[in-house]
């Protein structure tokens, strides 16, 4: 009962955010074509170990998150900002519009930004926090809006229902500590289009954070940046405040950032997937799962793995989510490696070694088990990796996107065990380079294709 009333209020809080002004909707561009959003992305690349010690933090903290009594209360799901914060997008918010960098997260839901309520802010470097005093635009949610129940909100927060300008204030605290706090907020946004052109979106909601602490937020997992950008599946995400008005549904492409120069990467709110890659037969569907002890992330189901096309003899509960919200597997922008149970990684790790035919390093190599010499070898023959997902789809990634270049003439295979039984795999960004991914949120899918990369 609880869980659907949830899923009304969902449903209904929904409807208020979208419930805009005309000039929200984005017109039919020139050419006849439905426009949609395009925002670059930027990538940082860490170091190998810099990517495992980020990794092994944000599955750390979404794991405990996944059983805590406050994700039952609230969508919104601590994996903000908890990944090695390598791709980022440049939000312009605020009238005149001011530029912020922020995270790109699928794993979380609240949108952040880091803002200052000075009146003399001449000592701010341009683009170091959102200057809301500076903004004719900015409008905090009252306490008593039903928005502001969709946020945590800070232990001892008191409503005065009686004044006309009570803030919703919010406080987020993460495993290891870290907090982010300040106002829910609403503001226009700037976002380029298809076309070229600005489109000013109003209304979107964020957290204002005047306080923030501790390492997830901005220590170097965080790369400087001025907040998150979440993406996940709940009401209040950007994906979600966007979608209303653009198709429910978003897509990037992380293109192969060992390519020098390394070419650029698109998150596309919208429907440019029908023109990146036209042609059913071209993209793959696979159903996405909802977790309600999570219901932030996309999960999919895998069925079956293959290694150079002999599958492997895995039982099907070790990828199942069962009832308890154990297990299943998470498509994650902010985590680098993937991530397996620790059955099925022992498995794949066994064929992997008896494929290989290169021999090891000199040096070894202590975060991966299995690492290869390539000095010398212009093409070097590794085994393929397949995943048979639900639905009829197989997902098979080249050997680049899941063994890393460690160093000169060195490659590890990125990929890592779960062994918590109570954590749940990730397919993490590597692994879906060079991919386009489509997340349909109405038809609860996502779609993938090795033939939609070669964005306008």
């Amino acid at each position: 009962m609880a869980l659907a009333f949830s899923s009304l209020f969902s449903l209904l809080l929904l409807l208020m955010l979208f419930v805009t002004d005309v000039c929200n909707a984005l017109p039919v561009a020139q050419n006849g074509t439905v426009e949609y959003l395009k925002l670059r992305l930027l990538h940082i690349k860490p170091s190998p170990s810099e990517a495992i010690s980020f990794d092994f933090h944000r599955l750390s903290v979404l794991f405990s998150a996944l059983h805590t009594s406050q994700s039952l209360k609230s969508p919104v799901v601590s994996g903000a900002s908890t990944g090695s914060g390598q791709y980022f997008v440049d939000l312009r918010l605020g009238t005149p519009p001011q530029k912020l960098l922020l995270v790109a997260d699928t794993g979380s839901d609240l949108v952040w930004v880091q803002c200052s309520a000075c009146r003399d802010c001449s000592r701010h470097s341009p683009g170091s926090s959102f200057l809301a005093r500076h903004s004719t635009t900015f409008s905090p949610h009252h306490c008593y809006d039903s928005a502001c129940q969709l946020v945590p909100l800070p232990r001892h927060h008191r409503c005065n229902h009686t004044r006309l300008h009570s803030p919703c204030r919010y406080e987020y605290s993460y495993a290891d500590g870290s907090v982010t706090s300040g106002f829910f907020s609403k503001e226009t946004t700037t976002l380029n289009t298809s076309s070229g052109r600005e489109a000013r979106l109003k209304g979107i909601a964020f957290g204002c954070a005047f306080r923030i602490s501790g390492p997830s937020v901005s220590g170097p997992s965080f790369n400087g940046a001025h907040g998150v950008m979440g993406l996940g599946r709940g009401p209040i995400s950007l994906s979600s405040q966007l979608g209303r008005r653009f198709g429910n549904k978003f897509s990037y492409c992380l293109m192969d950032h060992t390519l020098s120069p390394p070419p650029t990467s698109y998150l596309l709110i919208g429907g440019a997937q029908n023109d990146v890659a036209p042609g059913k037969g071209r993209v793959r569907y696979t159903p996405l799962h909802t977790n309600p002890l999570s219901p932030t992330f996309y999960y999919i189901e895998i069925q079956s793995v293959s290694v150079d096309g002999v599958k492997l003899l895995i039982d099907a509960s070790v990828w199942a989510l069962d009832k308890q919200g154990n297990g299943g597997t998470v498509v994650d922008s902010g985590t680098t490696l993937t991530f397996l149970p620790e059955p099925a990684y022992r498995q794949i790790l066994s064929a992997m070694k008896r494929r290989v035919r290169l021999p090891s390093p000199v040096e070894p190599t202590p975060d991966f088990d299995l690492c290869v010499n390539v000095s010398g070898v212009e093409h070097p023959s590794l085994p393929r990796l397949s995943f048979k997902l639900e639905g009829d789809s197989v997902f098979s990634p080249p050997p680049r996107n899941y063994f890393l270049d460690i160093e000169d003439d060195v490659k590890c295979l990125a990929l890592q065990a779960v062994m918590t039984p109570s954590g749940f795999s990730v397919i993490g960004n590597l692994m879906q380079q060079g991919f386009l991914l489509e997340f349909d949120k109405d038809r609860t899918r996502l779609g993938f294709s090795r033939h939609g990369c070669a964005l306008p």
